[in-house]
């Protein structure tokens, strides 16, 4: 039988990278939030879209973690949803219905506003990426709702983005807000 000592020692933790390593604890961290944000979640009898905090959190996370990854969080936290773990705010099944588009949406959003961040926090640089990332979710978001629903161009948008548009406007402030201090803790962390 092996020690516990000499097991450890066959395996080299201290050779681990600590950026890849936190790169990873990043990267789950994020794509967990955005799973927990999907539960937080408001449905609305006039959309099949529920309101949620998941756009807060994709934000975030490129803010954060940067255009890799953010994108990259986001793909985990759809591939969780593929597997089967109950991580969509419209079930299992939302990859194949009217939220496809916004989740599928997450990944380039996370990518821009990450990019937008690569020199630290700038409100200059950040405010509009996450303005122009929320567009990007709308717009695949929209796309999905017409292709999988059926939906005529001005119902998606009646929809699927004018409701969403005054908290959304308020998810923006919020990442803009928390980015402040999740950039530099980020970036200054374990250097």
């Amino acid at each position: 039988m092996i020690k516990t000592r000499q097991w450890a020692g066959k395996f080299a933790f201290e050779s681990l990278n600590p950026a890849i390593v936190k790169a990873a604890v990043g990267i789950c961290v994020f794509a967990v939030a955005t799973a927990g944000a999907a539960h937080l979640r408001i449905p609305l009898p006039f959309s099949p879209v529920p309101l949620t905090g998941q756009t807060a959190v994709v934000l975030l996370a490129g803010a954060t973690l940067g255009a890799a990854g953010g994108a990259a969080s986001q793909v985990l936290y759809i591939l969780l949803g593929l597997i089967g773990l109950p991580v969509f705010a419209a079930g299992s099944t939302a990859l194949m219905g009217a939220t496809a588009g916004y989740i599928v949406g997450f990944v380039p959003a996370a990518a821009i506003v990450g990019w937008a961040a690569r020199g630290g926090f700038r409100l200059s640089a950040l405010l509009p990426a996450m303005i122009a990332a929320t567009v990007i979710i709308y717009a695949l978001g929209v796309a999905g709702l017409m292709i999988l629903t059926g939906a005529s161009f001005n119902a998606a948008l009646a929809a699927g983005v004018a409701p969403f548009l005054p908290g959304d406007g308020l998810k923006i402030a919020a990442a803009v807000g928390l980015s402040r201090f999740t950039v530099p803790f980020w970036h200054g962390w374990n250097k």
